[in-house]
């Protein structure tokens, strides 16, 4: 588990190069998120009047590709690094190794769950 603020830190404490692959990953994803999120809020609440904030106005606008693509990012990149920050806590606090991985596993099958659904009902539109 790295615990660094910077990119050298990071890269004297990874033990590996996937743990410093993700906490390279939490940082880039997070800022794309930012502003991911930022842009949906405008152009969902700030762009469109409330009155035409109806289901009609969101099918039709998620029949563009590229919407159905932007929410989809929103959603794969969301899970990805909640996840990473989940399973963060899981290594601190579930001791052993066993209850560690009934652990993650579980989490992980809820994980692929929420995505597979989420994938489906957006592009099922």
């Amino acid at each position: 588990m790295i615990r660094a603020r910077t990119f050298i830190d990071a890269k004297t404490q990874s033990h590996s190069n996937a743990e410093l692959n993700w906490w390279i990953f939490m940082r880039i994803s997070g800022l794309i998120l930012v502003f991911l999120v930022l842009g949906h809020i405008y152009m969902t609440f700030i762009q469109v009047s409330e009155s035409d904030a109806t289901f009609t106005a969101v099918v039709g606008k998620l029949a563009n590709p590229a919407w159905k693509f932007y929410d989809w990012l929103i959603l794969a990149l969301a899970l990805m690094h909640g996840t990473n920050g989940a399973r963060y806590s899981i290594e601190d606090y579930v001791r052993t190794r066993p209850n560690r991985a009934w652990v993650k596993g579980v989490f992980y099958s809820v994980v692929a769950l929420v995505f597979a659904f989420g994938t489906i009902g957006l592009f099922s539109i």
